[in-house]
C-alpha cells in the first residue's frame, strides 16, 4: 500500500496541463497563463507628476514667487517648453512639460494661481515619475504559469491585452453507486441513505471555479456500470463514488479495466480513505472514491483537487498549502497511518490556532461538514495536548472558523 506521498509520486509523472487556448481577458481571471507575455508600452509612458502641485525648472528658492504659466491635466500634454523662473500648475498623472525638472506638492506652496510661492526649496527630480520606469515595451511582463489575480488582469489591460492565453478549464463527470443510495429530496426507506457525496462534489468544484456535471447514481450492476461509466470518461476527469472496496458489489475496478484504464493504485496509507483509485485512460483522469462521505471528502481535497488545479497550470500537489498551528484542543495518537482529522482555525496575534474535531470514523460527516481545515496525524504521532504545535491544510474560508 502505497503512502500518500508515493500516491501523489504516481500522480504527478503522469500529470501535464491541458492546451493551451486564447480566453478573454476578464474571463482568465483566476487561471494560469500559458504563455510568457511582454510588455506593449513604456510605464508611465511619459514623465509625469505624482502629486498635484507645481513644476518648475531649475533651483528655486523657498519664500521666491514664481509666475503660473499654464495648468498641465491629466492626459492633456501641454505644448510649451517651460522656461526658467516660471511654473506651471500640474496634476497627479500629467506629463511633465518639456523643461520641468522638478514638482513641489500642493501642500508645500501657497496655493497661488497667477504666482506661486514655495515654501521650501524643491530638488532637481523630486516627485517625477520617469517614464518607462516600471517596464519597457518589449520587456518580460507576466511569465507563463503567473496566476492571473484581478491585479494581473488589471495589468494586463494596462498593456491593452483583449485575450490571453491560458491553460484550459477541465471538463469534471461526478457519478455516485450503489443499490442504497438515494436523491437527497427522496426519503430513505430501511437500509438506504441519501446522497450527500454528489452534493459535496458539486460545490467542491463551484467554490474552485469549476462547473462539475453530475451523471446521476448508478446501480451496482456489472452492465449498468458499463453503460454509464463510458459517458464519465468522455470529461478529461470522472469522479466515482463508492465501488472500489473489497466486497462482492464493488465492481469499478473491473470496469474501468475492460475499458482501458491504467490503474496507478487502488490503495493509499490514509485514514479517511484508504480505498481510493487512480487511474488514467487516453482522454484523462479517473478517481474512484471511497463511498463514506468522510472518505470522500478527504480524498477530494488531498488527491483530486491538487490534480484540477496542475491541469490549470496552477501549482498544486499533496499536502500542498499546509500550515503549522496550535492545537486548543487535545489530538488523539497515530493509529499506524496517516490521519486527517476535521478541524478549525482562527488567526490570532500568536498565530494559527486550531480546533480539531475527532470524528466517529469514515461516516461521521457531521464532523467534516462542520470543517474547515484538515488537521494531519503522521505514522508514530503519540497523542499531543493543549499548546501543541500541529500540521493543518485550511481548505476554505476558514479564518475565525
Amino acid at each position: 500500500m502505497l503512502t500518500p506521498e508515493e500516491a501523489w509520486d504516481a500522480i504527478e509523472q503522469r500529470l501535464q496541463a491541458l492546451p493551451a487556448q486564447p480566453t478573454p481577458r476578464l474571463e482568465a481571471a483566476g487561471r494560469a497563463l500559458a504563455a510568457d507575455l511582454a510588455a506593449t508600452v513604456d510605464m508611465p509612458q511619459a514623465d509625469v507628476s505624482a502629486m498635484d502641485g507645481y513644476v518648475c525648472r531649475g533651483d528655486v528658492s523657498a519664500g521666491e514667487p514664481l509666475p503660473v504659466v499654464a495648468t498641465a491635466a491629466a492626459g492633456k500634454p501641454l505644448d510649451l517648453v517651460l522656461q526658467p523662473g516660471t511654473a506651471a500648475k500640474i496634476m497627479t498623472g500629467a506629463v511633465v512639460p518639456q523643461g520641468g525638472d522638478r514638482v513641489i506638492p500642493i501642500e508645500a506652496t501657497d496655493g497661488g494661481r497667477e504666482t506661486v510661492v514655495f515654501n521650501i526649496a524643491p530638488q532637481a527630480g523630486a516627485h517625477i515619475r520617469r517614464g518607462g520606469e516600471v517596464v519597457r515595451s518589449g520587456a518580460p511582463l507576466l511569465p507563463a504559469g503567473s496566476h492571473l489575480t484581478p491585479g494581473a488582469i488589471s495589468l494586463l489591460a494596462s498593456h491593452g491585452y483583449v485575450e490571453v492565453p491560458t491553460h484550459r478549464i477541465p471538463t469534471v463527470a461526478v457519478m455516485t453507486t450503489g443499490d442504497e443510495v438515494v436523491p437527497p429530496e427522496t426519503e430513505p426507506g430501511p437500509g438506504q441513505l441519501r446522497d450527500s457525496n454528489t452534493s459535496f462534489l458539486l460545490a467542491a468544484g463551484q467554490v474552485s471555479g469549476l462547473e462539475f456535471r453530475s451523471l446521476g447514481t448508478a446501480p451496482d450492476s456489472t452492465e449498468a456500470l458499463r453503460q454509464r461509466i463510458p459517458i464519465g470518461l468522455e470529461s478529461d476527469v470522472l469522479l466515482l463514488c463508492g465501488g472500489v472496496s473489497m466486497g462482492d458489489y464493488d465492481l469499478v475496478e473491473d470496469i474501468l479495466d475492460e475499458l482501458g484504464c491504467e490503474q496507478l493504485f487502488d490503495r493509499v496509507a490514509i485514514q479517511p480513505g484508504k480505498p481510493l483509485v487512480a487511474a488514467r485512460h487516453a482522454g484523462g483522469w479517473v478517481f474512484g472514491l471511497p463511498g463514506n462521505p468522510a472518505s470522500v471528502m478527504v480524498t477530494y481535497w488531498l488527491f483530486v483537487k491538487p490534480v484540477l488545479e496542475r491541469l490549470q497550470g496552477l501549482p498544486g500537489s499533496f499536502w500542498h498549502g499546509a500550515l503549522e498551528g496550535t492545537l486548543t484542543q487535545p489530538l488523539p495518537p497515530s493509529k499506524g497511518k496517516n490521519r486527517f482529522l476535521p478541524g478549525a482555525v482562527t488567526a490570532t496575534d500568536g498565530g494559527l490556532q486550531v480546533r480539531p474535531f475527532p470524528p466517529e470514523g469514515s461516516h461521521d460527516v457531521v464532523s467534516y461538514g462542520r470543517g474547515t481545515a484538515l488537521v494531519r496525524i503522521r505514522p508514530g504521532d503519540g497523542p499531543k495536548a493543549i499548546g501543541d504545535r500541529c500540521e493543518v491544510l485550511p481548505l476554505t474560508t476558514w479564518i475565525g472558523g
